[in-house]
């Protein structure tokens, strides 16, 4: 029993030591990132796809554009009450996008998180056609603005940036950017005018353009993953990573599907139109700077004719609800891992204690009460083991004084003991590592759900999802462990009790720089298996004190 309780704490240890390293991944100190200008990136002709849509079921090879030779164009500026985005009109992409709900840090309340960016770490949304033949706008194509500020009104509930192009036979193209009130959405539309005397073809694109990023954590165990994701209703959600796309470059058919590029917290992904086929496409640029994208079939305008074919850009926070409703499947770049089956029943249960307190500390402590509800029966199997190992404490001590050193004969005497007085040392196990999951996945919730970024307890606990700034939480977490200790049977082994006499005081460090939302599940938690454990002690070791 005791040396089984002794590796359950070592591997608890390595568990804690592991995802500490992760929060060190997304709040500790980040390195400054050198560069070798301050000239933002500029796309060049192998940043149109690979392989781009499908005609007559085959997947051609798009001919290299010439490389546009001008650094950047105008920069049309837009403003929601969500967003502050830069939109350049070579290419019409987007290219600076700050989420204005989400700050920096509590420290820089008017510094909001930028999702897009043109300068050092490149990611950008891109849009076009490649035409089959023709002439067609790319996003290195110069597209020429109505106005170049815009800014959603209150009464307003979308606003709508045009951006056009024309060419010299009389095909015109109008980029719309639709903007709604308080959305993360944002809907593409391409309006294709043809004045020609023949009909034009051509394939719309979308796609984002990243640097890799994710190399820069380097031996970590755990940590969250930022790279690329595909989901069809086939495959349902599968990452792309960007090895993957350097090893080879993806290509798959799937109607009702996406492409999105994900981060903590937050992602960026095109959805096309779910009743086409589109092709969905990644390539390696070189430089560490990937792209993954879709094309829908091809588009055909008749002379004199218009017609439209757009996608959603859905750029923003992993808000869950909001996910849910914009595509099937988006809601599971909240990566909650293999444990997802566990963590979203408790993650609607934080929520529906947040809609009854309006605080998620409030809602951490009656997740952790509802928890160890579930578990209170193999809990209580767990404390009954340890009390009566406890209980035997006195005859075990017997035993190793008259067996001496001879741990052959001293373990065969203390099975025998076991048998005699019907006390499985598994029993005080076997229920803990039922519950290790459940563990787990409450941290990966914790430390996945933009919900609860930065969201305030009460008093000095002013964000969460960081760590207690004056290591209060840590330190009653470590008593309460101390407290347990008590509680618990001494193993038989005097260096394992040694040892494991300074587990409290690791853990305490450990925590210390844990999410503070984390280690108040813990103390609560602590605090009620205090409790439970106490009063099954007592009630098992009060026959033995009346008997005396």
């Amino acid at each position: 029993m005791a040396n089984i309780r002794f590796v359950l704490f070592i591997l608890l240890a390595f568990l804690c030591f592991s995802l500490w390293q992760q929060w060190q991944i997304d709040y500790g100190p980040q390195l400054p990132q050198a560069t070798a200008s301050g000239v933002p990136a500029t796309p060049a002709a192998k940043d149109l796809p690979e392989t781009a849509a499908t005609i007559d079921d085959v997947v051609r090879k798009e001919p290299v554009r010439p490389e546009v030779t001008k650094a950047t164009g105008e920069r049309v500026t837009v403003k929601t009450d969500v967003f502050d985005i830069q939109i350049d009109t070579l290419g019409g992409d987007l290219r600076i996008l700050d989420l204005r709900q989400y700050p920096v840090s509590k420290d820089q309340p008017d510094q909001p998180v930028r999702l897009f960016d043109d300068q050092v770490e490149v990611f950008i949304a891109q849009s076009g056609f490649l035409g089959e033949g023709q002439t067609a706008p790319t996003h290195h194509t110069v597209w020429r603005a109505a106005a170049m500020q815009y800014q959603i009104s209150p009464d307003q509930e979308t606003l709508r940036v045009p951006l056009t192009w024309t060419s010299d036979d009389g095909v015109s193209v109008t980029k719309t950017y639709v903007f709604g009130k308080a959305s993360y959405a944002i809907a593409l539309e391409h309006a294709i005018s043809n004045q020609s005397s023949s009909e034009w073809r051509g394939n719309q694109y979308v796609q984002l353009q990243r640097t890799d990023t994710s190399g820069k954590e380097k031996s970590q165990f755990v940590r969250s993953y930022t790279g690329g994701v595909l989901y069809t209703p086939k495959d349902k959600y599968e990452k792309i990573s960007f090895s993957d796309m350097a090893d080879k470059n993806l290509s798959r058919k799937a109607k009702n599907a996406w492409v999105a590029m994900i981060q903590h917290y937050f992602l960026a992904a095109w959805i096309p139109p779910a009743e086409l086929e589109s092709n969905f496409y990644s390539k390696d640029l070189g430089d560490k700077r990937f792209l993954i994208g879709a094309s829908t079939p091809q588009t055909v305008v008749e002379p004199g004719q218009q017609q439209t074919v757009g996608a959603t850009l859905y750029a923003g926070p992993k808000l869950q609800r909001v996910l849910e409703a914009t595509a099937p499947g988006l809601e599971l770049t909240v990566d909650f891992g293999v444990l997802t089956v566990i963590a979203k029943p408790i993650f609607w249960l934080l929520e529906w204690f947040h809609k009854a307190f309006n605080n998620w500390g409030f809602a951490i402590i009656f997740v952790t009460l509802v928890i160890k509800a579930l578990f209170f029966k193999l809990s209580e199997a767990s404390y009954r083991s340890m009390a009566n190992m406890r209980k035997l404490q006195p005859k075990l001590q017997e035993l190793k004084e008259r067996h001496g050193d001879d741990r052959q004969r001293f373990n065969q005497a203390m099975m025998e003991l076991y048998r005699k007085e019907k006390i499985n040392p598994l029993g005080g196990c076997l229920p803990i590592l039922v519950q290790i999951p459940v563990f787990i996945a409450l941290y990966w919730v914790l430390a996945e759900s933009v919900e609860l970024r930065q969201a305030p307890f009460l008093f000095w606990l002013n964000d969460l999802s960081a760590r207690d700034p004056y290591y209060i939480l840590p330190a009653l977490m470590m008593i309460s462990m101390i407290i347990q200790q008590k509680l618990n049977p001494a193993p038989a082994d005097p260096v394992q009790a040694k040892v494991m006499q300074f587990f409290p005081y690791v853990f305490g460090v450990f925590f210390a720089f844990f999410p503070s939302g984390l280690v108040l599940y813990w103390v609560v938690n602590n605090v009620l298996s205090i409790l439970q454990q106490w009063y099954i002690t007592k009630q098992i070791e009060k026959p033995v004190k009346a008997l005396a």
